[in-house]
């Protein structure tokens, strides 16, 4: 009685998945392209595509139109509630946070930031464009926006720290609480993609609210993109 054989793409589909297991290829990373994984195991492209296939099907790996197969990640479990810290939220994850500085500046609010922070229409403001990484994985990119005159050293400190939540203590905010928090189903842009590694037109997900003091003063007027296959939000009270 002749030995049933394995299919030459499910031999190839094990192979991947055991250079994932094994730690060959981690969460996020792209794999070789067609033509490597076909020259790598004498294979066409059709073999190739249907091993991928599979392994997609089973949640091991996604496609980025344009951009290649990556290893797919676990999401980061974010929640949003009345107070967000984002440190706190990816250490609870069992994961190590981080953020970037990509651009601070100093300018006059336009008409929904003087709105939101209940500013006079032309009032300065700084401005805090960032990147939030989780193990070194971009998961967001965020701006922050606060009223200049209440805290004239906030770019400083912000670049020094940079943590939000340390800023402001620095500036006599010991707490803060979120006022109101809306969310959206977006496409990522050019600029956002190249920050979240994504490919333009990638789902992601957009956060728009105010944070204020114990006095129910608006102090942060934010708004976050988060990559949309990286993290799961929650509502939380």
């Amino acid at each position: 009685m002749t030995a049933k054989r394995t299919p030459i793409w499910q031999s190839i589909a094990i192979a991947l998945t055991e250079d994932i297991t094994e730690g060959r290829y981690s969460p996020g990373d792209k794999l070789p392209t067609e033509a490597e994984l076909s020259a790598r195991f004498g294979v066409n492209r059709h073999t190739v595509r249907h091993a991928i296939k599979s392994m997609s099907e089973n949640g091991l790996v996604h496609a980025r139109r344009g951009a290649g197969v990556f290893v797919a990640q676990v999401p980061t479990d974010y929640a949003i509630g009345r107070r967000v810290r984002f440190h706190r939220n990816v250490e609870q994850a069992g994961r190590l946070p981080g953020k970037e500085v990509l651009h601070l500046e100093t300018r006059a609010a336009d008409t929904q930031e003087a709105e939101a922070l209940n500013l006079a229409k032309g009032a300065q403001v700084h401005v805090y464009d960032g990147l939030s990484l989780a193990d070194a994985q971009p998961i967001a990119v965020f701006r922050s926006v606060f009223p200049a005159e209440r805290f004239p050293d906030m770019t400083a400190q912000l670049a020094e720290l940079r943590s939000v939540t340390a800023a402001l203590k620095a500036n006599n905010v010991p707490d803060y609480t979120r006022a109101w928090t809306r969310l959206t189903a977006k496409r990522a842009s050019a600029t956002q993609a190249l920050h979240l590694r994504l490919t333009e037109g990638d789902p992601i997900l957009r956060s728009v609210g105010v944070n204020v003091d114990a006095d129910q003063t608006p102090i942060e007027f934010g708004t976050t993109w988060f990559a949309g296959d990286r993290v799961t939000l929650t509502l939380t009270d």
